[in-house]
């Protein structure tokens, strides 16, 4: 029953927030049930405490020596280990990624892909702020967009974590990391309206405690999911006529390369987005090829 449940709020976690698609989802479900299996047979494990990377070598092992897979598929299952693991213990299901030890196949690296300025302009618009889910929907798109925050950080977010008198958010991230995150006028703006005007309306007593002072609420009382707010998103995304693969987390994709394309120093947006290594931001210098060459082409005496 563990494994079930870890899976299945895994599975929820990429399609949400991570905004894979159907077909992707279904094979890292493929790939990660055939995992399952070979734990619960070989090993007769339940759950991923007691998994080491001894374990997962003896399955890869097992998928090699069956030639079950092509080398790509190999690359992917052992993607979906890592994350699955990775996932396991940011959500404290078990201490340790027995996983991270094991290497990827060398391959370039995909760019992730991003929303412009002007896409993301019509997006923040599209909310109906006439109306009360509309204001908080806005504040919603403003912040994710205002501080590159991820969509758990974003609904796990608490009022006492709001310092707008310094203009920051105390933000916790992977494994209980903390960091402040600069808010911005436009994001503080829609917070403080949606606190102020809306926030009271949703609220209900009876829910407080289950809340926990969350920021978001939903018009129930309850505190927001990543479902609510990949639905918000979806609802912007078409509102605005967007027809790319858009999901949350491509607003935190596109905070760092907008910040990185406008001159800010790749120290200061690794700190921003909580990455522990420079070279996890670093992909985002590589997005916009163009803005390279128009500097060169400025600024090289040879140019």
């Amino acid at each position: 029953m563990r494994f079930k449940q870890e899976l299945d709020l895994y599975l929820q976690f990429i399609k949400l927030e991570k905004g894979l698609s159907q077909n992707s989802v279904v094979s890292y479900e493929n790939d990660l049930r055939r995992y399952l299996d070979f734990l619960t047979t070989e090993y007769k494990f339940t759950d991923l405490s007691g998994v080491s990377l001894t374990h997962i070598e003896s399955f890869l092992d097992f998928l090699i020596d069956n030639e079950l897979l092509s080398a790509s598929s190999l690359a992917r299952n052992i993607s979906s280990i890592r994350g699955f693991h990775e996932f396991a213990m940011v959500e404290g299901y078990t201490k340790a990624n027995p996983a991270e030890l094991i290497e990827l196949p060398k391959k370039a690296k995909k760019l992730p892909e991003i929303l412009n300025p002007e896409e993301i302009f019509a997006m923040l618009d599209s909310p109906d702020t006439s109306k009360p889910a509309g204001i908080r929907d806005k504040a919603i798109l403003e912040c994710l967009y205002g501080t590159g925050m991820r969509v758990s950080e974003l609904t796990d977010l608490q009022t006492d974590r709001l310092f707008f008198e310094i203009g920051f958010i105390r933000v916790i991230g992977k494994g209980s990391k903390e960091r402040l995150v600069p808010v911005g006028e436009h994001a503080q703006d829609a917070l403080e309206h949606y606190i102020e005007h809306v926030r009271p309306l949703f609220f209900k007593p009876e829910k407080a405690e289950k809340a926990k002072n969350k920021v978001f609420l939903n018009q129930r009382g309850g505190a927001l999911t990543r479902m609510s707010v990949w639905n918000i998103v979806q609802k912007a995304a078409k509102a605005a006529d967007i027809t790319k693969n858009v999901y949350p987390h491509i607003f935190r994709h596109s905070f760092a390369t907008h910040l990185l394309e406008g001159g800010a120093d790749l120290r200061a947006v690794q700190e921003m987005l909580g990455h522990s290594s420079i070279l996890t931001t670093e992909i985002y210098t590589h997005v916009d090829r163009s803005l390279l060459h128009q500097v060169h082409k400025q600024f090289h005496p040879r140019a």
